[in-house]
């Protein structure tokens, strides 16, 4: 055999052998938390069509996995239409919502902030309008963004977080939630309804909100949704950073890298 043969099949064994590890993931439990995570969105219930067709599901996939939830108590069936069981709610009251979470992005965080040199949010979806800031990371620049903010909320209309949960909602929505003159904090502050549903306009189209100086001056922030995989917004990341940093050509780059941990991060709260 020559020289170098043995080296070479060794390779190839190894290539063969992590080619052959085994997908330990249960493909059903996946599908099943689909199901679980859309049947959250419809508190009155929804019918086994419905329903496969909003997570693109075949039906009589969704209807084996709903017989077998139903059967353990996460899903309720009333005349037909399918609701979140009563283990769910059970189970909801006892688990801490946080801490979990935050100890499996934290990692993603610490990552993205030593990449950027910037400080580095994270925020939970809690409702339309609710959300709870859980991890931060932050950069090794002597002027950065403080970390004291864990838990504390921003204006919605004054916040790169806030911006992403109201461009959910519809212009009409958004009329009705918030009066036609706004908070400022700054001069840059956005003062009127009108003026910030032009803002979010932009937010929708572009994918990603900014916060330039409309808290606090010198501050700069850009935000990026963190969505299920039925595109449902269930998170937002944050890069903060002074503005005199965050505002030289930085931001397409920026917004790439946020995506990228974005995903990173919905794929760990699976």
């Amino acid at each position: 055999m020559p020289r170098g043969s043995i080296h070479e099949v060794n390779t190839e064994t190894q290539t063969d052998q992590l080619q052959e590890t085994p997908d330990l993931t249960n493909k059903s439990v996946i599908k099943a938390t689909v199901l679980l995570r859309q049947l959250g969105r419809h508190p009155h219930g929804i019918t086994v069509t419905e329903l496969a067709q909003a997570v693109g599901m075949s039906r009589p996939t969704a209807f084996r996995l709903l017989l077998s939830l139903e059967q353990a108590g996460f899903v309720d069936r009333i005349d037909n239409r399918y609701m979140l069981g009563w283990e769910v709610a059970r189970l909801g009251r006892l688990a801490d919502p946080h801490t979990g979470l935050a100890a499996r992005v934290q990692p993603i965080l610490d990552v993205l902030a030593a990449k950027l040199n910037e400080t580095i949010d994270f925020a939970v979806v809690k409702g339309e309008l609710e959300y709870d800031l859980i991890a931060e990371a932050s950069g090794s620049h002597m002027l950065n963004v403080s970390q004291q903010y864990i838990g504390q909320q921003y204006p919605l209309h004054a916040s790169a977080t806030g911006k992403l949960l109201l461009a959910e909602l519809t212009d009409e929505k958004i009329e009705t939630i918030l009066p036609e003159k706004l908070q400022t904090f700054t001069r840059q502050s956005i003062d009127s309804r009108a003026e910030l549903i032009l803002d979010l306009h932009e937010v929708r189209q572009q994918g990603y909100s900014t916060l330039d100086n409309e808290l606090e001056d010198g501050l700069f922030a850009v935000g990026c949704p963190v969505r299920d995989v039925t595109g449902e917004l269930i998170g937002v990341l944050t890069a903060n950073g002074p503005t005199q940093r965050m505002k030289t050509g930085r931001l397409p780059a920026m917004v790439e890298q946020l995506k990228e941990s974005a995903s990173a991060i919905c794929k760990s709260m699976i």
